[in-house]
């Protein structure tokens, strides 16, 4: 087995290198390819420009703190609120979508439908849902919402439908035979036991949204991004780099708080939650210093 598996492994690490030296083709190309980095880099990406964070001159704010008028600060609140609505509606469209597209939860000739539909809402990238959402509702933050919610339903119902097919069969066969039909099945029993997924999984779809409100507002679907595009098409490029750390502030944020929002619902006892130093300091020395519960209860016996 051990064998087979290696060879296989194999086969596709040198078919990955294979197709790799055929896409690059010609090396000569990366001659220099270094130095001129070095010098973009030293020239015009570094370093950042945080006028971003001053305040506009036009239009007027009343603010009393210039930050809260800047430009960085009004992009990143607007991908934020459109990144937060984009999510709770995507996750309340895509949820029952999610139940008739899983085979265990529902007949072939309604999961299929549903999963073709999911397939074809996330087969287009939000930035393609953006350009046709502004030829309807033109320029602005509308067209990002209903971009990134459409996307979101595809990508988040595919998630959400897998992880109530991997629950495991007793619960549903318990329900079945109490006699409860395929509503009460899901909304009691499939998704309370898949509950902590799904939260994980809505996480991490808005802190993908966040990033991607970025490339959106690349195409003129508000944001931050409609930002980076003005300064990206005015070469002004040590801007763009104090926005992508702003950016990348923002989501390490997110993280955090995602990741104390799924170690709140983890179950006691067999679950390590997860702690700020574990982030930072060695496994070994976390464990030593954070024993999950039932570590604690075996030095105890042994004390």
């Amino acid at each position: 087995m051990q064998k087979r598996f290696f060879l296989i492994v194999s086969c596709i690490f040198l078919l990955s290198i294979f197709l790799f030296f055929d896409l690059v083709g010609e090396w000569g190309r990366l001659t220099g390819g270094w130095g001129n980095l070095v010098i973009f880099f030293e020239e015009s990406l570094w370093p950042p420009n945080w006028k971003v964070l001053e305040a506009q001159s036009y239009p007027i704010c009343d603010s009393k703190l210039d930050i809260f008028c800047s430009v960085a600060w009004l992009g990143i609140v607007e991908t934020l609120k459109i990144a937060f609505i984009a999510t709770v509606f995507g996750f309340l469209i895509s949820l029952p979508l999610s139940v008739l597209a899983a085979s265990n939860l529902s007949p072939i000739y309604l999961a299929l439908p549903s999963r073709i539909l999911l397939a074809g809402m996330r087969s287009l990238p939000a930035i393609i849902w953006a350009v046709l959402f502004m030829i309807i509702f033109d320029v602005g933050a509308l067209a990002g919402i209903f971009a990134m919610t459409f996307y979101t339903v595809g990508y988040l119902g595919k998630l959400q439908f897998e992880s109530m097919e991997g629950i495991k069969n007793a619960p549903l066969e318990a329900a079945k035979a109490t006699g409860m039909n395929r509503f009460e099945t899901a909304w009691l029993v499939a998704i309370p036991e898949s509950a902590n997924n799904l939260l994980s999984h809505v996480l991490f779809m808005f802190e993908y949204n966040v990033r991607h409100g970025s490339v959106v507002g690349l195409v003129g679907a508000g944001g931050i991004g409609l930002y980076l595009n003005t300064y990206l098409k005015l070469a002004q490029y040590d801007k763009v780099v104090a926005l992508l750390i702003i950016i990348f502030i923002v989501v390490v944020i997110i993280d955090f708080i995602s990741m104390t929002l799924r170690s709140a619902v983890n179950e006691g006892g067999d679950v390590e939650r997860p702690t700020w130093s574990s982030l930072f300091l060695p496994a070994a020395f976390t464990s030593s210093n954070h024993p999950t519960p039932m570590k604690k209860e075996t030095i105890e016996e042994s004390e």
